[in-house]
């Protein structure tokens, strides 16, 4: 335990602790729901390292985990050699260019399965759905509650919140028209649709 507290808080290991410890924070910090993983996408382009198709969060962490792997193991193994120090120093600080080059190589490895867990095509927004009709999923609709099913242009389903002010009947399976978002509340203004009026029909 001891010979591994001393790798990991030396040369050439300690830089790459200090990048696992803000992996590690910033990790914490989406689980506690305080940050996003999508929180770097506009500041770093992960496609110029060849490490795209993946949020660069995702990315930069697996960077930084294997570097300090690489870097960790490399130097336990240095130092039982036995070798003598003026070698020990000369591959002591070519360490650090090493695991990172063999980190961005494993990287670039597993992102490429990891890529088709996340698609380049944004799902449908929310904009999107206005003007679509909507199957109503409760018994009323109101000012304050109310969900439909609503199927967008790709044929995804989504359920959605709705409202309506007017008084008309919206019930259970009822057919409605979303006719505008609200960005403060999130949710759907919706009025009824006769599909025998419906000029598509």
């Amino acid at each position: 335990m001891a010979e591994f507290l001393r790798a990991t808080t030396t040369f050439p290991t300690v830089l790459f602790t200090a990048a696992l410890v803000v992996v590690i924070g910033f990790w914490l910090l989406v689980l506690a729901g305080v940050a996003g993983t999508d929180g770097f996408d506009a500041d770093l382009d992960a496609d110029a390292l060849h490490l795209g198709g993946v949020p660069v969060s995702v990315s930069i962490s697996l960077l930084a985990v294997l570097s300090w792997f690489f870097s960790l193991s490399g130097s336990v193994l240095l130092t039982g050699t036995g070798w003598p120090g003026s070698l020990l120093a000369l591959l002591g600080a070519a360490l650090p260019f090493a695991s990172l080059l063999g980190s961005w190589w494993l990287t670039r490895v597993v992102v490429r399965p990891l890529a088709k867990l996340f698609p380049d095509e944004p799902g449908p927004s929310r904009q999107e759905f206005v003007g679509l009709t909507c199957t109503i999923r409760t018994g009323r609709v109101d000012a304050e509650f109310g969900q439909a099913e609503v199927a967008a242009r790709d044929g995804s389903t989504a359920v959605v919140q709705v409202r309506q002010n007017d008084g008309s009947r919206l019930e259970l399976g009822s057919t409605g028209l979303l006719y505008a978002y609200d960005d403060a509340g999130e949710f759907f203004w919706v009025a009824p649709f006769d599909k025998a009026l419906d000029p598509r029909g």
